[in-house]
């Protein structure tokens, strides 16, 4: 059985349609959707954002589990001009299965195997961005990975991390990311973001180009992640 992680629904989406046999359910409590590929049974898990709440679904959806492989899927921010969005990022320093087999089976995707960086808060600045690119030799950064990499050292189960990237210096987010979404209550403030716009409607343009983008990386993301799954 495969392990499918995603932060938010929003970023699973499309792949959840490719699902067969889809039935919802839960493991310890945290809601899960089960499903198939072909012939192979995927759950898959919500992990939140962030490391509070990504640490206790995690810890519970693997507790007493055993899976063939957890991939840790979702959007990532490109910490260079490198990686372009709808890019796909297999992350080397995560990763415990043999990625050049997984390479093979994404062939068709721009793909490229770099490290990535989980960072405490989402980042909004193309100098804050370039920094860590320098510091931290990733190319990429996301809020999760790195937990859920520990959580799956600790019941031994192989992960694999493939992460579409969203936003890039370049294409940085359209709003505050505090208007865009808020942590502490895991969800997006519609009223806030609305609020927002209406006092800055010169930047609505850059939403629905944002609004487009991320459309087109979660389609990429759903068709990457059901090649990997049969290569599997």
């Amino acid at each position: 059985m495969i392990a499918i992680t995603f932060a938010l629904s929003a970023e699973s989406q499309e792949f959840l349609r490719s699902l067969g046999n889809k039935s919802r359910g839960d493991r310890d409590g945290v809601p899960i959707i089960r499903g198939k590929i072909n012939d192979r049974t995927v759950e898959v898990l919500h992990t939140g954002v962030g490391e509070k709440v990504c640490r206790q679904r995690v810890g519970k959806f693997l507790h007493d589990q055993r899976f063939d492989c957890l991939i840790s899927a979702g959007f990532a921010g490109a910490l260079n001009n490198d990686l372009q969005i709808g890019d796909l990022l297999l992350a080397g320093n995560f990763s415990t299965v043999n990625l050049s087999e997984t390479r093979v089976s994404l062939s068709d995707f721009p793909i490229r195997i770099a490290n990535l960086l989980t960072a405490p808060a989402l980042i909004d600045s193309r100098e804050e961005r370039n920094k860590l690119a320098r510091t931290s030799g990733a190319a990429a950064v996301d809020m999760e990975t790195e937990f859920i990499a520990r959580a799956c050292a600790k019941h031994g189960v192989p992960l694999l991390s493939l992460r579409v990237i969203s936003d890039t210096p370049r294409e940085l987010f359209p709003a505050p990311t505090n208007v865009l979404f808020d942590i502490e209550r895991q969800q997006t403030q519609i009223l806030k973001l609305a609020t927002y716009f209406f006092a800055h409607p010169h930047r609505i343009p850059r939403l629905v180009q944002f609004v487009r983008r991320i459309a087109r990386a979660k389609n990429t993301l759903a068709d990457a992640l059901v090649a990997t799954v049969r290569g599997l």
